[in-house]
């Protein structure tokens, strides 16, 4: 088959097929129509030269770039392409050798329709939005974490200690950082018997529960031992990284959890390699979806407010991803159709460079079915981090309660204070 036959304008996909979303720049000599053609062809079954069992049930196969309207193409691919419930496969194929191509001078793939039956192959989420709140008895509000800091340096001693701060000043979660695991100075298996220990503590003190992400990141079967000694400590959240230990690591985990029963907090380190670029490699869309059908219970999708690039149309569209059971198409998000069939929502996670300050924006994007992480907000808090944490809560309270934060500031003096160091500023 040639390049031009992966190309179909007249194609009407059916529901079964698998969709995607890509953006192309073809190089240069290259007519948009035969790059859409190419990327079709390396990414199903086609390549550069004429070859035998070229047969009719093989063209059935084929890709077809049906809807072309520049620099947008979307391509239809037939679900038996695809291993069910193989996540590196289905990757290899929609997301591999296309990016390489000579033929491209750039090439995004924005989004995925996911037909039923891949959707129906992936187990998602054990606890999801419902299940989380269930395990924090926390039902009217967002749910906060925050990250000791510096997030790397601390001993283990030293890190319990802010962790009591944290949970006592009414945080809900005290989360690991992306690059805190085993270090020499605070060892994984002690951080996990003192961390649990002050969190039981922290449970009776306060009369609410307490969670503790711990980062389990490593080689798989390290990961397991990990997972495994956290379930005998009494916890009920494990935190993964999940990029750098792959997607198939993750989905071995995940049967194995379906055996601990642990809330997974999925942290999106890596991802701005390949996300950050609006014309090129793969979008955080993509990924949030392929984390929540493998299965993770919450993700990080960005602030708008906060230190770290994230418009409020790839919030807003991650956020869908995230809650929603299903959606209609929408090219103004960049969205293609989504049914989610068996799958649980899952918490989207606001992070990165949030004080009290951000709160009421964060809520009026986010509403209230949100994690919001508060690292720097709390621990920089002029009169330390148990201060900090209440600022948060005060700020939260307010919201929902639709009181301006300056009239609630009148009766919380941490927030007054928060508000005095960081007012309604955005971190760069």
């Amino acid at each position: 088959m040639k390049y031009i036959d992966f190309v179909d304008t007249n194609y009407e996909p059916t529901e079964k097929d698998l969709i995607v979303l890509f953006r192309i720049e073809p190089a240069k000599g290259i007519t948009f129509e035969e790059a859409a053609g190419r990327v079709a062809s390396e990414s199903s079954n086609g390549t550069w030269t004429e070859v035998a069992f070229d047969t009719p049930r093989i063209r059935s196969l084929a890709a077809k770039a049906y809807r072309i309207q520049p620099p947008w193409v979307e391509v239809a691919y037939p679900s038996e392409l695809f291993e069910k419930g193989n996540m590196s496969q289905i990757l290899s194929s929609i997301a591999g050798n296309i990016f390489g191509m000579k033929a491209v001078k750039k090439l995004r793939l924005e989004d995925v329709y996911w037909p039923k039956s891949i959707v129906e192959s992936f187990p998602g989420p054990l606890h999801g939005i419902n299940g989380v709140r269930e395990i924090l008895r926390v039902f009217d509000r967002p749910i906060t974490a925050t990250v000791p800091k510096p997030k790397v340096g601390l001993d283990t001693n030293e890190y319990v200690e802010v962790a009591k701060d944290i949970w006592s000043s009414g945080i809900d979660l005290v989360k690991d950082d992306e690059n805190l695991t085993s270090q020499s100075f605070i060892k994984f298996e002690e951080r996990v018997s003192k961390m649990f220990r002050m969190r039981d503590k922290m449970e009776k003190e306060t009369g609410e529960r307490k969670g503790y992400l711990i980062n389990i990141t490593a080689p798989f079967n390290e990961m397991v031992k990990r997972a495994k000694l956290v379930k005998d400590h009494g916890g009920e959240f494990v935190m993964i990284d999940i990029l750098t230990v792959g997607w198939s690591a993750l989905q071995a985990f995940k049967e194995l959890d379906l055996e601990l029963g642990l809330a997974i907090h999925a942290h999106r380190a890596f991802h701005a390699a390949f996300t950050r670029d609006r014309r090129h490699g793969m979008s955080m869309k993509v990924v949030a979806e392929v984390s929540r059908l493998i299965g993770v219970d919450h993700i990080h999708v960005g602030t708008v407010v906060g230190k770290l690039e994230s418009p409020l149309k790839d919030v807003t569209a991650l956020i869908k991803i995230c809650r929603e059971h299903d959606s209609r198409r929408n090219m103004k998000l960049k969205l293609l159709k989504k049914d989610w069939h068996n799958i649980r929502p899952i918490f989207p996670v606001s992070s990165g460079g949030i004080h009290p300050g951000l709160i009421p924006k964060i809520i009026e994007i986010f509403g209230r079915d949100v994690i919001i992480q508060v690292g720097g907000g709390v621990l920089g808090h002029p009169d330390g981090p148990s201060a900090g944490g209440r600022a948060v809560r005060a700020a939260i309270e307010a919201t929902i309660n639709e009181t301006p934060l300056d009239e609630a500031a009148q009766r919380s003096k941490e927030l007054r204070k928060a508000l005095e160091k960081w007012g309604y500023q955005t971190p760069i």
